[in-house]
């Protein structure tokens, strides 16, 4: 996989040039701002480009760089990185996209596996959520949520959080130890008592189902 990086620590650049060399990535550029990758990326195309949220230009400057990156390279894979999980970020990764895109913690990111992973997910095409911030905000803090959201059952809330970590079926089958067949049942319901359009594809019911259940926090001031 072909990989442009843009981190303005030093330290961390290089550690993720050795951990995607050691994976057998090919880092086809290493730079200090967003705006030096985007030129860079124009001329010498990538499949994923990893960001550091908060680098030049400006404060955020990783989440202005992925919105253009995005528009002028809606193929490739967008990877955004942060010492801190905040819901305040994710809502603007998530106006980015909802597809080949992820934002996780750089301390979860520190191997060579976890990071090999969270790539080929994003070059697949799935979004991906740190999994703290998920679970914080499928299950975190009250359970006192209006609408349609406070219908779902236990078993429900938990398949939402793992959709929200960008799982595939099967691996949320795993995770709770239920059929495939179950989680499909799970999902369906989901869909169901979250109104979502019956004629949307599958791929979209979820990542609505997520956005639904974020937007509510959200606007109930259950989350920071």
């Amino acid at each position: 996989m072909r990989i442009a990086i843009a981190e303005d620590g030093v330290l961390f650049r290089e550690g993720l040039v050795l951990l995607l060399q050691a994976a057998g990535h090919e880092v086809t550029g290493c730079f200090p701002d967003g705006d030096v990758l985007l030129a860079a990326v124009a001329e010498d195309p990538v499949d994923v480009a990893i960001l550091d949220i908060r680098m030049p230009p400006g404060v955020d400057g990783g989440l202005a760089t992925a919105e253009r990156l995005r528009a002028a390279h809606p193929d490739t894979g967008l990877l955004l990185l942060s010492h801190y999980a905040e819901t305040h970020y994710l809502m603007r990764v998530l106006e980015i996209g909802v597809e080949r895109i992820g934002y996780r913690l750089k301390e979860r990111v520190a191997s060579v596996r976890i990071l090999g992973d969270t790539l080929e997910r994003i070059a697949a095409g799935e979004i991906v959520i740190e999994p703290v911030l998920a679970k914080r905000l499928v299950q975190g803090g009250t359970n006192q949520v209006d609408g349609a959201v406070s219908t779902l059952s236990q078993r429900e809330t938990d398949v939402l959080r793992l959709m929200a970590e960008g799982r595939a079926n099967s691996a949320i089958a795993g995770e709770l130890f239920i059929s495939a067949k179950a989680v499909e049942k799970h999902i369906a319901a989901i869909f169901t008592k979250l109104g979502l359009p019956a004629d949307a594809t599958v791929h979209h019911r979820r990542v609505l189902a997520v956005l639904a259940y974020l937007r509510n926090r959200q606007m109930d001031g259950l989350v920071p």
